[in-house]
């Protein structure tokens, strides 16, 4: 691992599952090792998957079989910016597929429980616009949505 940080993903015994999965959703992303655990462990016995190194979109990650102590919360979620409607789409869709769950603004949790905010950049240059009446607008729209939707929020800026 060659960053200086490198945040880790604590997983109840899915953490080679879970990472085939994340690296499939976003280009520049890769598995680059799956580490067995040369002793029995609390999270598993000798041999078992103990840790899987893992770039996503370019970023250097752990997942660490640790058991079923820790879970993830929404303190700490991963935000991508996505190009358009269909990226947004098509994130949304196999994130929250088989157990994930849909929350506010665009956020949902995978079925692991990991939080995760699939952002359009167009949200973000209506919401941070000059004009604060067009940022409001898209701010209100966006309130009131589940998943990030482009068109609607091009409309509630449209007549401004």
């Amino acid at each position: 691992m060659a960053d200086k940080i490198v945040p880790c993903l604590w997983f109840d015994g899915d953490a080679e599952t879970a990472t085939a999965f994340y690296v499939s959703l976003l280009p520049n992303s890769r598995i680059t090792a799956v580490n067995r655990s040369p002793v029995d462990t609390p999270s598993g016995p000798a041999g078992s998957v103990l840790t899987v190194q893992f770039v996503l979109a370019g970023r250097e990650y752990l997942a660490l079989n640790g058991g079923p102590n820790f879970r993830f919360t929404e303190a700490v979620s991963f935000m991508v910016m996505t190009e358009d409607q269909a990226e947004t789409d098509r994130l949304w869709d196999a994130l929250t597929a088989d157990g994930g769950r849909e929350n506010a603004c665009g956020w949902l949790k995978d079925r692991w429980g990991l939080s995760w905010q699939i952002t359009p950049r167009r949200l973000v240059e209506l919401t941070t616009d000059p004009d604060p009446a067009r940022a409001k607008a898209a701010m209100q729209a966006m309130m009131e949505m589940i998943k990030i939707d482009v068109a609607a929020l091009e409309r509630a800026v449209a007549d401004l």
